[in-house]
């Protein structure tokens, strides 16, 4: 008698839940970010301001003020000690979190500054703007090392890979673009068959891989080798805001990303079926982020919350 295969017991599926939500800022949250050592939440605001909140419990540490015009994003460097901001003024701050009464301006874009990354490894950041460029800043002297003239419309967002060689870059014009950090060299671009607007761009923690976010509600997956679309993820709105997406790789690999119908979508990465919603923001999510080593996701946006969601699978 044959013995029965035994039935395939996939990873349980997520179960995020609401652990708390933060309030505070006075207009639309546009941006939400983890420190890379887990501790802090830094959240960007319209109300010109950024805050830190501590990751885990919640409570509120620093305000950042010195921005003229409303902020758009912000990031943290690689030791977790520094935080830049993106602005409509312009300009681009730089705070460290130990001192977070003073900051440093850097001045050269023309119009907005909608994207900011911290390099991983040097003291270098890259910004992209509605001026239609990409900057190279030196973190140390404020100077402009190198601007990228490669988009024709404006630059929604830039992200250096795992090592910093490389920035992925994407923009209203519908390219996605890859630049050699040292050269400022164009690699390669990436053409979406529709061209629809790039609103965000991110590298795979591995760096193989560049999520896309267009404004034509859907997510893609291209292979940084080849330039090729290799899974696309549906069932979210986004056709209007700059809606951050993010991966998420604790307990299991998930695609995570806001929603102009006022939810948090998570995508299993394998297989692109939605894994779980997150319902309880009452406006569009404009912004996610996932833990560097915990089952926690944070979204954020138009009603002026974060919310903190934790996965009790385990528990």
């Amino acid at each position: 008698m044959e013995e029965k295969p035994e039935a395939k017991t996939g990873p349980a599926p997520p179960n995020y839940r609401l652990k708390f939500t933060l309030s505070g800022h006075t207009k639309p949250i546009s941006a939400v970010k983890f420190s890379p050592d887990g501790r802090w939440l830094a959240t960007a605001s319209a109300d010109d301001t950024i805050r830190i909140f501590d990751a885990h419990t919640g409570e509120f540490y620093a305000k950042l003020t010195g921005h003229k015009q409303g902020i758009s994003d912000c990031a943290w460097s690689h030791d977790s000690t520094l935080i830049c901001s993106a602005s409509d003024d312009t300009t681009i701050r730089i705070w460290n979190v130990k001192h977070p009464s003073t900051s440093r301006v850097f001045k050269g874009h023309t119009d907005h500054v909608y994207s900011v990354h911290f390099h991983p490894v040097s003291p270098l950041i890259v910004s992209g703007s509605f001026d239609e460029t990409i900057k190279i800043w030196d973190v140390h002297t404020g100077k402009c090392r190198k601007t990228l003239p490669g988009h024709s419309d404006p630059v929604s967002s830039v992200c250096f890979n795992r090592d910093g060689t490389v920035i992925v870059s994407g923009s209203y014009d519908g390219l996605i673009r890859l630049w050699d950090t040292d050269s400022g060299q164009c690699l390669r671009t990436i053409v979406n068959d529709d061209t629809a607007p790039v609103a965000y761009v991110k590298f795979s923690p591995n760096g193989k891989y560049i999520l896309a976010a267009t404004l034509d509600d859907t997510l893609r997956l291209w292979s940084y080798s080849t330039g090729k679309c290799i899974k696309t993820f549906k069932g979210h709105a986004n056709r209007k805001f700059c809606v951050f997406c993010t991966f998420c790789v604790n307990g299991g690999k998930y695609v995570v990303s806001g929603s102009e119908d006022h939810k948090v979508y998570i995508w299993n990465l394998q297989n692109r079926t939605v894994a779980q919603t997150l319902e309880g923001h009452k406006d569009v999510v404009v912004s996610v982020a996932c833990h560097p080593t915990r089952p926690l996701i944070a979204s954020c946006g138009l009603d002026m919350t974060v919310r903190v969601w934790a996965d009790e699978t385990d528990e």
